[in-house]
């Protein structure tokens, strides 16, 4: 009896060896002619019997596994059963599909990577996120994948998302500082970015290039605490906000952008004092900047210094002479005299002597604003910019031009 009940255990084992095989060697033969369906059939078949696999089977179960769902894009589930294959033949002390598993699993960071830049484009932020994130945990030295992820999330608004891989980036030190290798082409003259430093030394080596000469880009940090601060304002935790900015910049007290983030804040909390201390600081630090002096002629013409306005406006377009929206802000400032003209000019209706040279002051205010408008217009046309000039070119009977921008203004409205 006992004989008996030994051979139909051992025939229940056989049948279940020859259906572990049968499965995978479906699945195998499936995966070689890319029909993920079969392979994915089989694979489910096979996942049925693991718990009766020796450690050689779960190991080929896992690699044809991860290879069946890379095929169907579920890059998830696949990157999953690849850490499992990894483990397993960690443990086991043989790696028979590891090496061939680690290329797949290369290729497959690509596509991940791909995908989320692809969703990225289209605006598809959260899905982006979600990838660019994976791409990090199939390639965990790739960490600037993190921040990617961290950005999508943030114009998702997804913002506690956001927050987390930011406060990761933070924890593991990411800077984003990364190492540019370029040489100048002997046949263009041009400088280029050659990729790798292998690669750029092999190119010099070869007598194609010269001058080889190693960049390092601009650190990140800033941009993160920014990122952050932007965050914790919009959830509105003020405080937090400050205290993040306040912190990073004892680290980089020099950082512009830094000082511009925390400048943001004091400016959205309506405190200009602070808002214009760090506009001095900022500029003090960057000079060249005409962000800044914009900046700094939106404060001074609100709180109503308007000379100091109008030379902040000028010192941005010295700085940058196709600064469109400096030219209308400087526009704006010298049309700022036609109010009290105006007023003037309602308190002198039967005056007619009076009238007549306030609205000869008048049309002066507008030929002085005029050329800054027509600029702004060049550089940086807007229905607000056509509307301003439209107004202008009437009041001083420049018939042609009032009808061609009343026509403009129009097409624009509709």
């Amino acid at each position: 009896m006992k004989t008996k009940v030994f051979a139909l255990v051992l025939g229940l084992i056989t049948i279940s060896t020859f259906a572990q095989k049968n499965e995978l060697k479906t699945a195998d033969k499936a995966i070689k002619i890319k029909d993920y369906s079969a392979a994915m059939t089989a694979v489910t078949a096979a996942e049925s019997l693991l718990s009766k696999m020796d450690d050689k089977s779960k190991a080929k179960f896992y690699f044809l596994k991860a290879q069946a769902y890379f095929g169907k894009k579920d890059y998830q589930t696949a990157a999953n059963t690849f850490e499992k294959l990894f483990s397993l033949e960690d443990k086991i002390g043989k790696k028979r599909y590891t090496e061939l598993a680690r290329t797949i699993q290369s290729k497959m960071v690509q596509d991940v990577y791909q995908q989320a830049s692809d969703q990225y484009v289209a605006k598809d932020y959260k899905n982006a996120a979600n990838n660019f994130y994976l791409s990090y945990m199939l390639s965990p030295l790739d960490t600037v994948f993190i921040y990617n992820s961290a950005v999508s999330f943030s114009l998702a608004k997804e913002y506690e998302s956001s927050l987390n891989y930011y406060k990761e980036l933070k924890d593991i030190g990411y800077t984003g500082i990364t190492t540019l290798y370029f040489a100048t082409s002997k046949d263009s003259g041009l400088k280029e970015n050659l990729g790798t430093k292998g690669n750029r030394d092999l190119q010099v080596k070869l007598g194609l290039y010269k001058d080889p000469v190693n960049e390092q880009t601009e650190s990140k940090t800033g941009d993160i605490i920014k990122n952050v601060a932007y965050i914790l304002k919009t959830q509105g935790k003020t405080e937090e906000a400050i205290k993040a900015v306040e912190e990073a910049r004892e680290i980089y007290p020099k950082d512009i952008n830094l000082i511009l983030t925390q400048a943001d804040i004091y400016f959205q909390l309506k405190d200009m004092k602070k808002y214009g201390e760090l506009m001095e600081l900022a500029i003090n630090i960057d000079p060249t900047n005409p962000q800044l002096f914009f900046n700094l002629g939106v404060i001074s013409f609100d709180q109503g210094k308007i000379e100091e306005a109008k030379k902040n406006y000028e010192k941005a377009i010295e700085l940058k002479e196709d600064y469109g929206d400096a030219y209308l802000n400087l526009a704006v400032v010298i049309m700022n005299q036609e109010k009290a003209i105006v007023d003037e000019m309602n308190n002198n209706l039967s005056d007619f002597d009076k009238y007549d040279e306030l609205q000869e002051k008048q049309r002066g205010v507008h030929r002085e604003a005029l050329p800054y408008l027509e600029k702004a217009d060049k550089y940086s046309r807007s229905i607000n910019t056509v509307q301003f000039l439209m107004n202008i070119y009437q009041t001083l009977e420049m018939d042609e031009k009032a009808t061609k921008f009343t026509d403009l203004y129009k097409q624009m409205r509709d």
